[in-house]
């Protein structure tokens, strides 16, 4: 069993503890197995009581670890523990959580309840909350913090260390330091280990590196998981318009877009509008509610390959057995045009693919598709021969039908994804129910002309 296996268990383990003493209203012994925990785990064990419980366990924690947790609390309790707390309570915890919490929090809080958090703060803080809150959802400018140190190219190594110590016990970062001018532009950065080792005496126009990859504050939060993918990075700078810097993102906040692009691209994928909400914890109408609109639109559009069929239907009647190979084709055509639409859609999410890429994509799904067809339809012509007994018309014609559903489905699989990505369109939408519609359609126009053709 392996590290991270064993604390699985431990954790476990500790849950039911902590329900055991919460139910037997020994709330001491509960604060004294948690206060030592990492917040992510105490905020986890407190989420999972009722509301009004988890807020009296919460009002028990040291305050040097309150706002921590309180951050990485659901919606629902944040609003329960507020609800029930004093003003001196609430302006504690919005004193200690990181500026970019408070606007993660503020987000999913009702208007009226945002209105009275607001009062808490600033003026000055306030007008940037208020900011925030106005860039579109899913921007960099909703993710950035603007807690970070910035430092000036005059400034030497000893200046900048008085600086750092001055301003950064209420940053979020000072591993990466950003160089701007006297208008706030960006002009360069330098790592914490580069200033460490550099004389007191040197310039940090000397360190600075003036090469900055960096985001604009309406850029899509994908592609700024890309960069962070890419490179590495810590964090990203986040400039407006005029390079100025506003802000930065740091990686724990966008490993949380990354979880959620893949889980919101798994869902569209399997033919589910996309929710936030966790499995266990939705009720079942609310499931069925994602679930049957797309289900609904992909039974309807069944009824073209019904109708392909049905036009056929007298003929499938005169020729024994070519029905029972209809099923079969199906298949293939929608597995076939699955796999290529998954790589692709993963490559347009990572960035290894892009949209001028198409014909790139389109010509190695083919030649693909031509391999995968030939070997398919040659095991599936000695199959049919020696095991379904079958005669060798019909063999051909299944055979043929083969190579082209192989063909059709692996090129609309992979060019569809990047069609919905220049339309502005999520495309993962464009994954296997829709593809597998598409390729049954034509799978069985061409079985048919096919077999009239062959088998007469």
């Amino acid at each position: 069993m392996d590290y991270a296996d064993k604390r699985l268990l431990e954790l476990e383990e500790l849950e039911e503890q902590f329900k055991e003493l919460i139910k037997n209203k020994k709330l001491k012994e509960a604060k004294a197995l948690i206060e030592n925990l990492n917040e992510v785990d105490v905020a986890t064990l407190i989420d999972k009581l009722d509301p009004t419980t988890g807020t009296v366990v919460f009002r028990m924690l040291p305050k040097d670890i309150a706002a921590d947790v309180f951050a990485n609390f659901d919606s629902e309790q944040q609003q329960a523990i507020i609800r029930s707390s004093t003003d001196a309570e609430i302006k504690g915890i919005m004193d200690e959580l990181y500026f970019d919490d408070k606007v993660d929090m503020l987000e999913e809080m009702p208007s009226n309840v945002v209105n009275s958090l607001l009062k808490y703060s600033a003026p000055e803080e306030r007008n940037l909350i208020n900011q925030f809150l106005k860039y579109p959802e899913n921007s960099a400018g909703s993710l950035m913090t603007i807690e970070y140190v910035s430092l000036k190219k005059e400034m030497t190594v000893e200046e900048s260390f008085r600086k750092i110590k001055r301003e950064g016990i209420d940053k979020e970062t000072i591993y990466t330091l950003y160089v701007t001018d006297n208008y706030r532009r960006l002009i360069g950065i330098l790592s914490l280990r580069e200033l460490i080792v550099a004389p007191a005496e040197t310039r940090i126009n000397d360190l600075m590196r003036s090469e900055v990859v960096y985001v604009h504050t309406h850029d899509d939060q994908e592609d700024v998981a890309n960069l962070f993918r890419k490179y590495g990075f810590e964090a990203i700078p986040v400039v407006d318009n005029e390079k100025r810097i506003v802000g930065i993102i740091t990686y724990d906040d966008i490993i949380d877009i990354i979880e959620e692009e893949t889980n919101e691209d798994f869902q569209i994928m399997a033919a589910i509008t996309p929710s936030e909400d966790e499995y266990l914890e939705s009720g079942v109408f609310n499931l069925a509610k994602h679930r049957i609109m797309w289900l609904m639109v992909l039974m309807i559009s069944s009824t073209i390959t019904q109708r392909i069929i049905a036009g056929y239907e007298s003929y499938l009647y005169s020729v024994v057995g070519l029905s029972t190979f209809i099923p079969m084709l199906m298949d293939t055509g929608g597995n076939s045009g699955s796999q290529s639409s998954t790589l692709v859609i993963r490559g347009l999410a990572t960035g290894d693919v892009k949209p001028k890429d198409w014909y790139k994509v389109m010509w190695k799904e083919f030649r693909i598709a031509v391999v995968v067809g030939i070997v398919l339809s040659i095991i599936s012509y000695f199959k049919i021969i020696y095991f379904d007994k079958m005669p060798n018309n019909i063999a051909l014609t299944v055979s043929l039908t083969l190579i082209f559903a192989v063909m059709t489905a692996k090129v609309v699989g992979g060019i569809l994804p990047i069609a919905a990505h220049k339309l502005k369109l999520d495309p993962a939408i464009m994954a296997s129910p829709l593809i597998t519609t598409i390729a049954d359609a034509t799978s069985l126009i061409v079985y048919f002309v096919l077999a009239q053709n062959i088998i007469g």
